[in-house]
């Protein structure tokens, strides 16, 4: 008789069904990786452009900041001798309060500039983050220029000469302070990370497979399982007659 073929969908015995990785790979992987599927956010390129687009936005807005602070910045009254420029009021604060005036409105440009990025791009990035800071910062530094630019002269002395002698005038608008320049970047940088961490989309957290447990230990959750005792066993192949021919025996009815 002649011995029965295995089957070509067993493997053989020179083939381990369970082995593990090879060196050097780890033993989990997510199912993204194993499915050969990567959940990819919008291009490097697209944030880039954003980013540009917030820089520019904000550093063009710093001159909306200029004109508000030389508005509300109170005013440093100056007098003369013919001879010399004092201060008029040698206790008064006008000084502190134009660069109190400054940082006040530096953290509301930076508050508001955050939250209209956050509604108009409702994810985070370097790129996002990046352009708020720097374009606050330039947005913070053109200000500075307005409202010096735009404010009373700086040369101080052709001013006094020609006011006249005992005649009150303005003192340039100067930011005595300079950290003040840092308020507004700051501001947009702490509250949109803060919408950002509160309010954006999150990330599908992956699945882990266990390779260590065998190639067959994960499987996607279609539906209801069945567990392997309650699997039908596979029907046994049907055995094939013997082919007559050299080297097999056949028997008839009534042969012995």
């Amino acid at each position: 008789m002649t011995a029965p073929l295995t089957p070509p969908h067993r493997p053989s015995h020179d083939e381990d069904p369970w082995q593990t990785p090879g060196t050097g790979s780890s033993p989990y992987l997510t199912a993204g990786q194993g499915a050969g599927v990567l959940d990819k956010g919008p291009g490097t390129s697209r944030e880039v452009r954003w980013a540009v687009v917030v820089l520019v936005a904000l550093a063009v807005s710093g001159v909306l900041l200029g004109l508000l602070w030389l508005w509300l910045a109170p005013r440093t009254p100056l007098i003369s001798d013919a001879t010399a420029v004092f201060l008029k009021d040698t206790e008064g604060e006008e000084a502190i309060g134009a660069d109190g005036t400054f940082v006040l409105l530096a953290l509301a440009f930076g508050l508001v500039s955050a939250v209209v990025v956050f509604l108009f791009q409702r994810r985070g990035g370097i790129p996002q983050v990046l352009g708020l800071a720097l374009g606050g910062l330039l947005g913070a530094i053109v200000a500075w220029k307005v409202g010096g630019w735009l404010g009373p002269t700086s040369d101080v002395v052709a001013h006094a000469k020609q006011v006249g002698k005992g005649v009150t005038f303005d003192a340039p608008l100067e930011l005595k302070m300079k950290g003040a320049l840092l308020a507004w970047p700051v501001a947009a940088m702490i509250i949109h990370l803060a919408l950002t961490a509160l309010f954006s989309p999150r990330d599908p957290e992956p699945e882990v497979i266990d390779w260590s447990q065998g190639p067959g230990a994960y499987a996607p959750q279609q539906g209801p399982q069945d567990s392997p005792a309650d699997s039908p066993a596979p029907a046994p192949e049907a055995s094939q007659p013997p082919e007559s021919g050299s080297g097999s025996t056949r028997y008839g009815d009534g042969d012995a």
